[in-house]
């Protein structure tokens, strides 16, 4: 880590001891006190800690109070060298430096990304691929019933669902995280030097996604009362609006696997209706029939 990393890292640090400890302060009294300008202040709080229940009254910023003092100094010292070197490692997602500060703060994470699936049966595994990756690490694992050896570059998080970007073979790849089985990785193993492609190719594609497996294409109605969500930003990987009227509009999107898409209808109900696969609208109805017979008999 360079000085400039160091200093930051340090700023930071500081800057989450006096949330953690229950101080009160103003964007300008932390820029005189660490001689920056206020907006490197303003983009700390906002871009490097958002991650942190931090709340303004008028101009001054403090810890969410259910937080206080849950920050242990292992904690304060992971989550600012990390938050601080994050453009350094694409790997370092919000989601992923979230789940390194200390699990009883953790609860309070879980009321801001309540959407995304529950990896806790493979916690192991995403830590210790978040090292490999940081690391520049091969892994091994077992996917599809084949077993892999990757270069790991990325973790994505795509509307509640994990997926790893990696080097198999020399193509840039996608996996479905929570399909991931027998995961090796040796700490001591020899390590890989990124290629400046993928690595373009990463920082120019939005959405991340990448992969030479057969995706599944799935077509979708949605109420005009929603478009504003869907159109606003891209929701789905790749969705394109196909055709469009005064009460509804349909959607094209291509997904890994069933329960992608699923997740994502199930929320958006009653607004949004599977239009194809047909086998895709027949596993939702059962879903929904199941749940409905459970209401009922409670």
């Amino acid at each position: 880590m360079n000085k400039s990393h160091d200093t930051l890292a340090l700023r930071l640090s500081l800057i989450l001891t006096k949330l953690n400890s229950g101080e009160h302060f103003t964007a300008k009294e932390l820029a005189q006190e660490f001689n920056v300008s206020t907006r490197t202040i303003q983009r700390d709080i906002k871009e490097r800690l958002a991650y942190i229940p931090i709340e303004k009254n008028g101009d001054y910023y403090s810890m969410e109070s259910y937080a206080l003092g849950k920050l242990s100094f292992e904690d304060i010292k992971n989550f600012a060298t990390l938050s601080g070197v994050k453009s350094l490692y694409p790997s370092l997602s919000n989601e992923f430096i979230s789940d390194i500060l200390n699990g009883k703060l953790n609860s309070a994470y879980l009321i801001k990304n309540q959407g995304f699936e529950d990896i806790s049966n493979k916690q192991d595994y995403f830590e210790k691929l978040s090292a490999a990756i940081i690391k520049n690490s091969p892994v091994s694992f077992v996917y599809n019933d084949k077993k892999r050896i990757v270069n790991p570059y990325k973790l994505i998080n795509n509307d509640g669902i994990w997926y790893l970007l990696a080097d198999e073979s020399d193509n840039l790849k996608t996996f479905t995280f929570s399909k991931i089985q027998k995961f090796k990785w040796n700490d001591n193993t020899k390590f890989f030097t990124p290629k400046r492609e993928f690595l373009e190719q990463i920082a120019n594609n939005a959405l991340n996604w990448f992969t030479t497996d057969k995706l599944l294409e799935v077509t979708l109605q949605i109420d005009n009362e929603v478009k504003e969500y869907f159109t606003r930003k891209d929701i789905l990987p790749n969705q394109k609006i196909i055709k469009e009227n005064d009460s509804h509009f349909i959607i094209s999107t291509k997904v890994s696997y069933d329960d992608e898409i699923l997740k994502l209808v199930k929320y958006w109900i009653p607004y949004i209706k599977i239009v194809k696969p047909e086998y895709l609208k027949e596993k939702l109805d059962i879903i929904l029939q199941k749940y409905l017979t459970l209401s009922s008999n409670n």
